[in-house]
């Protein structure tokens, strides 16, 4: 007797009990199966000891896994499109716990390379597309922009509990770097293995999930985008904001090294940047951009802050005395490059971009927006093992300078959609009749 197949429903079809449970389902996911390739954003020197490689290394493992992601990034959007967000669910996080346990083994750098590099197929060219997709599933007409913040809320929450968790297992393996590391990613690995089950035994296939059937690849969509002024400028604007983003967690490392502070003080200022701030930096910057109805300047007035603050880390003499002052500068530091990069591809809403074509121009927008990861760990750890505790300034100086660019960028926007009204009112304009 043949398997009667299952049901497709709708987000009415489904309990508020059971949307619930799915979006804290894809929430915990996007908090957790990120947290192995990017332990090191938190967790950097005990990893380094962990590990028993350099700078540069840890930061060559970071960047196979990003040129991975790059390369998956546009393909991922396809995949989602034609795959079921169930299927892909179970399949990314399935692979991505057994490569963690791989990871969990502290194998020889070789192995951690191919590690990384099956991460970054895993979680982006599988598992991408899954949670903004599913959230759009189990939304009515009005609900996705309620649920997406929620499910930022969610990330940042777990992410915020798993991180002192995971501190904790630090300090108790405190004489034993690589026993803590290890029980981490083991536990990781755990979840992330649990994450599969669940969402295998969850989610149901949703009537309309596979658009398009049998459609293939329209290259007049990429045209589009690539000669958009908006889509460019806010790639640019991503690049330079998540550079900074990223180039924050060096904050960390400079507290122990320059300032003397204590490991769980680090640790738990990472936790705190990383994770916990993410529970408000997200959606006060959404709402201050609501509000003045415009992300770009929002992006320029923090970026600019941004600049401000870590000069001012620059100038502050080391030392353990100050630690405290560093420490609350590194917090601020974290909110506004956090905030800054929860808004910045809105821009693409205010520069006018057009439904049908802001799938293409949000895989572009990742595409360029995410090219510090291919570079910047490799060339940071690199100065370090150069320079030493003396890098640190020309990491931040480095880092002011994206800052303002950012701010330039994103003041460009505004003036071009200013003089131009957007996006769709050029296509309009040109699609009109001459003389009309």
């Amino acid at each position: 007797m043949s398997k009667k197949p299952m049901r497709e429903v709708s987000a009415a079809d489904l309990s508020r009990g059971r949307r619930i449970t799915l979006l804290i389902l894809v929430s915990m996911g996007s908090s957790i199966l990120f947290a192995p390739p990017y332990l090191k954003n938190v967790f950097y020197d005990p990893l380094l000891d962990a590990l028993d490689i350099n700078n540069a290394q840890i930061g060559w493992l970071v960047s196979a896994y990003a040129i991975t992601a790059t390369i998956c990034y546009l393909p991922s959007g396809f995949i989602a499109d034609r795959v079921r967000v169930r299927t892909l669910a179970t399949t990314g996080y399935f692979i991505t716990a057994i490569l963690t346990f791989v990871y969990a083994a502290l194998p020889s750098f070789g192995t951690l390379l191919a590690v990384f590099v099956g991460m970054g197929l895993s979680t982006i060219l599988i598992w991408w597309g899954v949670r903004f997709k599913l959230v759009r599933l189990i939304s009515d007409a009005d609900g996705y922009a309620r649920n997406i913040g929620l499910s930022y809320g969610i990330y940042g929450a777990v992410g915020l509990v798993l991180g002192f968790v995971e501190v904790g297992i630090l300090s108790a393996f405190a004489e034993r770097a690589d026993l803590g590391v290890r029980t981490i990613l083991m536990m990781l690995g755990g979840l992330i293995f649990l994450l599969a089950i669940a969402s295998h035994l969850l989610t149901p296939r949703f009537a309309g999930e596979i658009e398009h059937p049998g459609e293939g690849f329209k290259l007049a969509d990429l045209t589009r985008v690539f000669g958009s002024p908006v889509v460019w400028l806010a790639a640019g604007t991503m690049f330079f904001v998540y550079f900074v983003y990223t180039g924050v967690a060096y904050t960390t490392p400079y507290l122990s090294a320059v300032f003397a502070a204590p490991a769980a003080v680090v640790s738990t200022v990472s936790v705190i940047r990383t994770y916990g701030i993410t529970l408000l930096a997200g959606p006060a910057f959404g709402a201050l951009a609501t509000k003045v109805r415009s992300p770009s300047r929002v992006i320029i007035v923090a970026s600019i802050v941004i600049a401000v603050a870590l000069a001012s880390l620059i100038a502050i003499p080391s030392g353990p005395v100050l630690v405290i002052v560093a420490a609350v500068i590194v917090v601020a530091l974290g909110f506004l490059a956090n905030g800054c990069y929860g808004i910045a591809s809105s821009q693409l809403s205010e520069g006018r971009v057009g439904l049908d074509m802001f799938g293409a121009a949000s895989g572009l927008l990742s595409v360029i927006g995410f090219l510090p990861d291919t570079f910047s760990s490799v060339w940071f750890g690199a100065i370090i093992d150069d320079r030493g505790s003396a890098a640190y300034p020309i990491i931040f100086t480095i880092l002011i300078v994206c800052a303002l660019l950012a701010a330039a960028l994103s003041y460009a926007l505004i003036v071009w959609v200013k003089r131009t009204g957007g996006q769709a009112a050029v296509e309009e304009a040109e699609e009109s009749p001459t003389g009309s």
